[in-house]
């Protein structure tokens, strides 16, 4: 950035690449609930609050999901926040690339789970047949992702959750009475994690008829891309490097 640019220009600008970042994101989280949910035996990878609503039917004996699988997502999930708190804390107090790097180890492990599949399971769907070292696979990767997301703390974009971000965009809007730019900002970012939710959601439907693995393969390969786009970006100076941290 420019020294004529001054302070306000290059601390917009990277508002506005944060955001970016976070919107993409957040659409490939509501793709991998939307595969996970339609193409894994109805469970939820990322969304810890459906789990926890599908083990509490199960252990109430109504639903159609069994213990077994909203347990081992929601344990998965639990375990890749711990991990991601545990080897991102370093990085960060080095600053080194962390946000890159978790963002690589998450694609690293959706495509994993998506070879696991294929090589267990063949190149369809595996609603007949879930397989829980896929979910256990998938549902780590979103645990690290929560931490991510967390450690970023980009304010209205948690890139897993919904609830929240939908509330507080109406409460902005009934309750604003000037539109300055923070809040400009904040209704935008608001705005894109409930629109990046249901478009990754309604992505993720339209991939899972390639099947499970193909379509965790596609969703890994956008993450992974990313995690190398922030790096190289950055390192040319197109992108802020301390855009995440």
């Amino acid at each position: 950035m420019s020294e004529e640019a001054g302070p306000p220009a290059s601390a917009a600008r990277r508002e506005r690449q944060q955001t970016v970042v976070m919107a993409t994101i957040t659409v490939l989280a509501g793709a991998v609930d939307a595969v996970s949910f339609l193409t894994m035996g109805h469970v939820f990878t990322a969304l810890a609050t459906g789990n926890l609503l599908f083990l509490s039917f199960a252990v109430a004996g109504e639903g159609q999901v069994p213990v077994a699988r909203p347990a081992i997502a929601l344990i998965a999930f639990v375990l890749g926040a711990a991990a991601g708190a545990l080897a991102t804390r370093g990085l960060v107090a080095r600053h080194r690339h962390w946000f890159a790097a978790a963002l690589a180890v998450e694609g690293a492990l959706l495509a994993l789970a998506g070879a696991t599949a294929m090589w267990r399971n063949g190149s369809g769907s595996l609603t007949d047949h879930p397989d829980n070292l896929v979910i256990a696979l998938v549902g780590f990767a979103m645990g690290l992702r929560a931490d991510t997301a967390l450690r970023a703390a980009v304010p209205g974009m948690p890139t897993l959750l919904v609830q929240v971000s939908l509330v507080r965009l109406i409460h902005g809007l009934t309750g604003a009475t000037s539109a300055t730019p923070q809040r400009r900002t904040s209704r935008v970012r608001l705005v894109a994690t409930v629109v990046g939710i249901f478009a990754g959601g309604a992505l993720g439907t339209l991939i899972t008829p390639w099947g499970t693995g193909h379509a965790l393969l596609t969703i890994a390969t956008a993450v992974l891309i990313i995690a190398a786009l922030n790096v190289l970006l950055a390192r040319y100076r197109l992108l802020s490097p301390e855009l995440i941290g």
